[in-house]
């Protein structure tokens, strides 16, 4: 049984840490339809570069075949600061960052003690004047809050709160599928020579495809692993394989690639991700209904190749049954950027 690192809405320094026990199955989709299939996969060194070759076959049995160079800095300078989360460390970082903060702007007249047991710590104020003590405790509160956000965004973690209401530290895979759009540019004019940006759907089943024929490497309770055995996108590639959370992250930055505009949504069930796109669906079709947005849902697990609009029987049955999370993805690239995606 794993434990979780629960944030209640409390002031910090009042506090102690409370922890839920969760314990998640990673979910098995064993779906009767056409597997994905990788017929082949090489890397090799080309200069400053690395050479990546892939061969599949696509739901309808095509063969498909796309060849790509990436440079080094994106391969293994983009998230060197991303790490698995620990929270002994993460509270150690936290606390000197308060203390640090505290000792450049001191409270006149109330005394603060800090005191760290395992993997939580306690601030304590002292005075004589109870409304200074207590103004402290408000601005220790408020002091904790900006430190620990500012930590999250520096390693790529945010606070997530599942369907069932637990609260626990996920990898912010809306910030890494951005900060890999430019690294995945030499993608986007291979993938415009077998589809036309003006058919979303056939674009969407060819990124789909190409995704869902890499390996697949099963998921762990993403509250409870702290991240270990997520791949950034281009940490996917070098690897060949993915768990869910890895590969719907990279199919988000391919189609933020090559629709910067278009809306998306992360979603998020038990054991399990896939993606949701600002489209209009069809009789049949898996859509939800998300912040007055309308996605299309798509999976990019597999190993069943499954066109958009179609989801796993699991997949569906939590959609309608409202066991799931849905966060935006709908950040537009800046100018710059815009100019090397399709517009």
């Amino acid at each position: 049984m794993s434990e979780i690192d629960v944030m209640p809405d409390l002031p910090f320094a009042l506090f102690k840490k409370f922890h839920l026990p969760l314990s998640i199955a990673a979910l098995l989709l064993c779906i009767s339809q056409t597997q994905a299939q990788q017929l082949s996969f090489r890397k090799t060194q080309v200069g400053q570069e690395y050479h990546f070759q892939y061969q599949w076959l696509d739901y309808t049995k095509a063969k498909q075949t796309m060849s790509f160079n990436l440079n080094q800095e994106g391969l293994f300078e983009r998230f060197r600061s991303f790490k698995t989360y620990q929270k002994s460390y993460a509270q150690k970082t936290i606390l000197k960052r308060i203390k640090k903060k505290m000792q450049q702007t001191p409270i006149q007249g109330v005394q603060i003690f800090y005191r760290q047991q395992q993997d939580s710590f306690f601030i304590e104020a002292k005075g004589s004047d109870s409304s200074k003590v207590a103004e402290a405790y408000q601005t220790l509160a408020l002091l904790e809050k900006e430190v620990r956000q500012q930590y999250f965004e520096d390693n790529y973690y945010q606070a997530f709160t599942n369907h069932d209401q637990v609260t626990g530290i996920k990898v912010d895979h809306v910030r890494i599928a951005n900060d890999s759009v430019l690294d995945l540019k030499p993608l986007k004019p291979l993938i415009l020579e077998h589809v036309s940006i003006k058919n979303i759907r056939k674009v969407t089943n060819y990124v789909l495809g190409f995704v869902q024929s890499i390996p697949y490497n099963p998921l762990e309770s993403r509250l409870t692993s702290s991240g270990a055995g997520f791949n950034p996108p281009l940490q996917l590639l070098w690897e060949n394989q993915g768990d869910c959370d890895s590969k719907m992250t990279l199919t988000a930055s391919l189609l933020r690639a090559l629709m910067p505009r278009i809306d998306m949504a992360l979603i998020y069930i038990e054991g399990h991700a896939f993606i949701g796109i600002n489209i209009q669906g069809e009789p049949g079709e898996v859509t939800i209904t998300h912040n007055n947005v309308n996605y299309l849902l798509a999976e990019p697990t597999g190993p069943a190749l499954l066109p958009l609009g179609t989801i796993a029987p699991e997949s569906e049955l939590a959609i309608n049954q409202g066991h799931y999370i849905a966060q935006d993805y709908h950040e537009v690239l800046s100018a710059q950027k815009a100019e090397t995606s399709v517009k």
